[in-house]
């Protein structure tokens, strides 16, 4: 899980709606039993402030409750992801550019040098009859040299 809580769209959706939750149920629950108190006291009370009064508290009730159990389940999110260990972010220490240029004036080791140089011949590399050559072998012929193989074996520098 590398996404935060505090960034999950879920995690503030659950909280908005169980804060919600929580208000509406809350103010249903003392509203209806604050009207019935009051009417059932004085005497005045009706068959609607009473049973739909009821209802509207068990409705309310319902509401508290799922808000309340919304926040408790936000609140344990908060301490999980608390818990759980986050990876350690990796230190990437700077390049040294120095350390890894080569030296031009370096001594160069001869047989390197020469066996990456030489090409085969158009006899060792084509199997075709003397005489004939294949479009390969002529594409070969005309790019020899201009791969940079020679400053490459020899470890020069070509700018």
């Amino acid at each position: 899980m590398n996404k935060s809580l505090t960034r999950s769209i879920g995690f503030w959706l659950l909280l908005v709606l169980a804060l919600a939750s929580t208000a509406v149920g809350g103010w249903l629950v003392s509203g209806q039993i604050g009207t019935m108190t009051t009417t059932l006291l004085d005497g005045t009370a009706t068959g609607i402030e009473v049973y739909v009064g009821q209802s509207l508290v068990v409705v309310g009730a319902a509401l508290l409750g799922a808000g309340v159990l919304g926040i408790l389940l936000a609140v344990a999110l908060v301490a999980v992801q608390s818990l759980i260990p986050r990876a350690t972010p990796v230190v990437v220490e700077p390049i040294d550019w120095s350390a890894g240029t080569d030296d031009p004036t370096a001594p160069v080791d001869d047989a390197t040098a020469t066996a990456a140089t030489e090409a085969p011949s158009a006899d060792e590399s084509s199997d075709a009859p003397a005489g004939e050559q294949n479009e390969t072998d002529a594409e070969t012929d005309d790019q020899k040299g201009s791969s940079g193989s020679t400053a490459t074996a020899t470890k020069i520098n070509v700018k």
